[in-house]
């Protein structure tokens, strides 16, 4: 009978094992779901759970020393929202996220709150897509239109669209309207009369500095006047500017900037000349952008290939690039156009010869042309 009784135990205590095993299965916390981790608490005591909130407190401290940032599902936001909102020191209890953070959130989840609310409320537009792409492509191309001028311009087209509407639409191009056209529109409206000027320092061989003076067309641009000196006084540049306009070919304007080389010689240069004086803002390069570039394309394309030992060289190397600049450089602005292009003789008008290179600059560069 010993063995019946030793059976009938060991089937007793495993099958109690087991239950037990699958109990503790039951209330252990779940990693995916809060709530039946949060039903399994109420059936612990209050030391175990001590024990285990010091244990996810140490897990704490080790995950917040990972370089890497955890990531946070939109769950997960929403869950520790909730729970700080039920617990009264819920900024202690943060660890992962600061308490910015976590009102931050609560801020874009009211946002979505009343967005969703407010969205079966929003009326559809009885405007057609190429109506509202029309008032846009309007506010974007003529920023002195207001909504009124607009409105005018769609009755034309036997478009009747509501002042308020029209208001609508410009409002996310066009935050502010300006009090007049912009720098890049009045430099694309008077190109033909504007001329801008400019200093280029280079030092020689010796580390002695010289200054070339340049006067560039907006339009063509074409290098109107180079020159070069090591000591740039303002009677100097007023003589520049009275040698680059002989005979009355002046400018309606004129773009410098705010360096002491020009003084009131050559302002009074200017006024006798009814040339207009533009100055450009302090540190602002793209005011003058166009001389600025043409200062930049001087350096790379024929200074930093030259050795400079004297103000009589400098000066016929740059006269020798401008001829070059002015005559064979196509350039982007103009559409590769050249500024002053040449014109064709009688034997290049016939069928296509064969193309010889012609050297410039020493052979720095080379001008490309059919042969007669």
């Amino acid at each position: 009978m010993w063995w019946v009784f030793s059976s009938v135990k060991r089937c007793m205590s495993f099958n109690f094992q087991t239950f037990l095993e699958r109990v503790l299965c039951w209330v252990k916390p779940s990693a995916t779901s809060l709530v039946p981790g949060t039903l399994a608490d109420l059936t612990k005591g209050k030391l175990e759970l001590l024990a285990e909130n010091a244990l996810l407190r140490q897990q704490l401290i080790i995950l917040r020393r990972q370089v890497k940032r955890p990531t946070y599902r939109k769950m997960d936001r929403l869950l520790l929202v909730l729970l700080a909102r039920m617990a009264r020191t819920w900024k202690q209890a943060l660890f992962l996220v600061q308490p910015e953070t976590l009102l931050r959130w609560h801020r874009e989840l009211f946002r979505l709150f009343w967005k969703r609310k407010t969205k079966a409320c929003a009326r559809k537009s009885k405007l057609s897509p190429e109506t509202i792409c029309l008032i846009k492509e309007m506010a974007v191309k003529n920023r002195l239109w207001g909504a009124e001028r607009i409105r005018g311009e769609l009755l034309k087209l036997d478009i009747r669209v509501s002042k308020r509407t029209i208001q609508k639409y410009m409002r996310p191009i066009r935050r502010r309207r300006p009090n007049g056209q912009s720098w890049k529109t009045f430099l694309r409206n008077h190109a033909a009369g504007v001329w801008a000027c400019d200093f280029l320092q280079v030092t020689d061989l010796f580390f002695r500095p010289l200054f070339a003076f340049f006067i560039i067309e907006l339009q063509s641009r074409q290098v109107i006047h180079v020159n070069v000196t090591r000591s740039p006084t303002d009677l100097w540049v007023a003589q520049q500017l009275r040698e680059a306009t002989p005979y009355g070919q002046t400018p309606k304007y004129l773009i410098r900037d705010n360096d002491r080389k020009f003084g009131p010689n050559f302002a009074r240069v200017t006024a006798t000349s009814g040339i207009k004086v533009l100055r450009t803002p302090y540190r602002t390069p793209r005011a003058n952008a166009v001389c600025e570039r043409f200062l930049g394309s001087v350096r790379r394309e024929c200074l930093d290939h030259s050795l400079i030992f004297h103000e009589k060289q400098l000066h016929q190397l740059l006269n020798a690039y401008t001829v070059y600049f002015n005559q064979a450089r196509p350039h982007q602005g103009l559409g590769q156009r050249i500024p002053v292009p040449s014109v064709p003789s009688a034997s290049l008008l016939k069928p296509p010869n064969r193309v010889i290179a012609i050297p410039m600059l020493g052979g720095l560069h080379h001008d490309y042309r059919r042969a007669a």
